[in-house]
């Protein structure tokens, strides 16, 4: 076997359980009918996109014949657009941000990979909390650095900062989290952030180089129950926001996304001038055009975020009269419920014969449970309500 055939297998062999329940429940929709699988494996936006995107899709289409009106731009993005995400990011914030802290890219993945390829060399290490999305693992390793997962706390999924630190080497450029989390819908508390903060601030100087604070925000909007969501800019210099227009406009294909700096960040200009070189040479060149006009549009609308409560409450009152264990998730459209008898794949597999698609949360680095999306119908949550009482037994 060739070294290409080699890493083509390894990708394959450790793909994303997200994917891989994804392209099962295809396959079982021809065989058995749509409306016969629940389907719970994508968390792929089914709420329709507020009316202002449709209304600038018009637009555009009337202006296309516009000299370079789909042309080049800045790496970066327009400026005017890049306006608009520094204002969102000050108010979402709490601080002052400009146009020149932000860098738009192709989704909140893209402006992933920008920023580790700016900021690691190979060999270097960054610290994830567990359970996290698995991708995390892919971007990393794009770049030759590893991926190292810190378990959150048995239970609750609540920072464990003890965990952090003994994940943390002097190699160690960054630690990602994410909140609103996916998969667990939990959201980190401002006292976890700020004791996060005060390891990593200790750790910067113990290693002689700043270890960066990444926080993925895709789930920001979808708080529950009143629930705070802290903002992490103002509390650590070498602070970094990424988030993308996938959750909370339905803009999931069009793959807009932002990377923001923390005005206090020391030489931020000069990292982010690293930034609009990575968001060219990996391929992204600049972000999408029509994404950048539809946030334009469409920034200060969002989706009717009760909806998905609706389906939250739905689907806690299936689980639980199914007789499972899970908390509710206080963000985001997930649950993440223990598996019955602790083996999660082989549970998935329970699901699956019938007609129901879950993820495995040993793809998340959650063994022993399982990951719920609800951006789906709530016939569909009910329909399936059968089925789980069948497969737990």
């Amino acid at each position: 076997m060739t070294l290409l055939s080699q890493q083509i297998s390894g990708f394959i062999e450790n793909s994303s359980w997200i994917r891989k329940m994804f392209e099962a429940g295809i396959a079982m929709k021809k065989q058995y009918g749509a409306d016969a699988v629940c389907d719970f494996s994508l968390g792929n936006p089914d709420v329709p996109a507020p009316a202002q995107v449709g209304d600038i899709l018009h637009e555009l289409a009337d202006s296309a014949q516009e000299p370079f009106a789909f042309g080049y731009m800045p790496n970066g993005g327009f400026p005017w657009a890049r306006q608009i995400i520094a204002d969102l990011v000050a108010k979402e914030q709490g601080v002052d941000v400009s146009a020149d802290d932000c860098l738009i890219s192709c989704g909140a993945a893209g402006a992933m990979n920008a920023f580790f390829r700016a900021v690691t060399e190979p060999g270097d290490e960054v610290v994830g909390v567990a359970p996290y999305f698995v991708e995390y693992g892919f971007y990393t390793s794009n770049h030759q650095v590893s991926f190292k997962a810190a378990m959150s706390k048995p239970d609750t999924f609540e920072l464990d900062v003890d965990a952090i630190a003994a994940a943390m080497t002097p190699k160690t450029r960054a630690v990602i989290i994410n909140s609103p989390n996916n998969p667990t819908g939990t959201v980190y508390g401002r006292q976890e952030i700020e004791a996060l903060a005060a390891l990593l601030d200790a750790k910067s100087r113990e290693y002689g180089r700043p270890v960066f604070l990444v926080s993925d925000e895709p789930y920001r909007f979808l708080a529950f129950d009143g629930v705070e969501v802290p903002s992490v800019l103002p509390l650590y210099d070498y602070a970094v926001v990424l988030s993308s227009f996938s959750k909370n406009l339905s803009l999931a294909g069009e793959r807009v996304g932002y990377v923001c700096l923390s005005p206090r960040m020391p030489d931020r200009g000069r990292l982010m001038a690293g930034l609009m070189l990575t968001n060219r040479i990996l391929g992204f060149v600049n972000p999408p055009v029509i994404g950048q006009h539809l946030l334009k549009a469409a920034l200060h609308a969002q989706v009717d975020a009760g909806i998905y409560e609706k389906r939250r409450n739905v689907m806690a009152r299936v689980l639980r009269d199914a007789g499972y264990d899970f908390l509710m998730p206080k963000g985001a459209f997930y649950f993440f419920p223990k598996a019955p008898g602790g083996d999660d794949v082989a549970f998935c597999q329970r699901l699956m014969e019938e007609k129901i698609l879950a993820v495995p949360g040993s793809g998340f680095g959650g063994p022993g449970h399982f990951r719920l999306t609800f951006c789906v119908g709530e016939d569909v949550i009910e329909r399936a309500a059968e089925g789980f009482r069948r497969a737990r037994g």
